[in-house]
């Protein structure tokens, strides 16, 4: 499993931010459909994830001018990382929605409560600080 740095454009940023955005716009219309159930629990999570490690790409193109793209998801969260500041956070709440990420969209068993509170948290703030930072730029 190989990983690769790519550069950063303006394009990738917005793009990226877009995704970000559609995903955890997504995952709430999910959230709100369910209501209490956990019916939707995996598809909530794994849009949760989706919408992390989008809004992580931009923080690292906005603060590295680069990201990592491929399997390796420890690189990509080693790379977050880097980003000043809250560096180590931001890859502390990125790689929260990756230790989830297989059981929810891969496993048998569905994601605990605990996990969509976790997913949530962890993917909220990664978007929301990319945000922040896009505008501020």
């Amino acid at each position: 499993m190989t990983s690769k740095v790519h550069k950063s454009s303006e394009a990738t940023i917005a793009g990226r931010l877009a995704k970000a955005q559609q995903f955890m716009l997504a995952a709430d219309t999910i959230s709100e459909l369910a209501g209490d159930g956990d019916d939707l629990g995996d598809a909530y999570v794994t849009l949760c994830v989706h919408a992390g490690v989008a809004a992580a790409d931009v923080l690292c193109c906005i603060a590295l001018g680069e990201y990592v793209q491929g399997d390796d998801h420890n690189a990509a969260a080693a790379h977050l990382s880097r980003v000043r500041p809250e560096g180590g956070q931001l890859a502390s709440s990125l790689r929260t929605l990756l230790s989830m990420k297989a059981r929810a969209g891969y496993g048998h068993t569905p994601v605990s409560s605990a996990d969509l509170k976790r997913a949530q948290r962890a993917a909220r703030r990664l978007v929301e600080i990319a945000r922040e930072r896009r505008l501020g730029t």
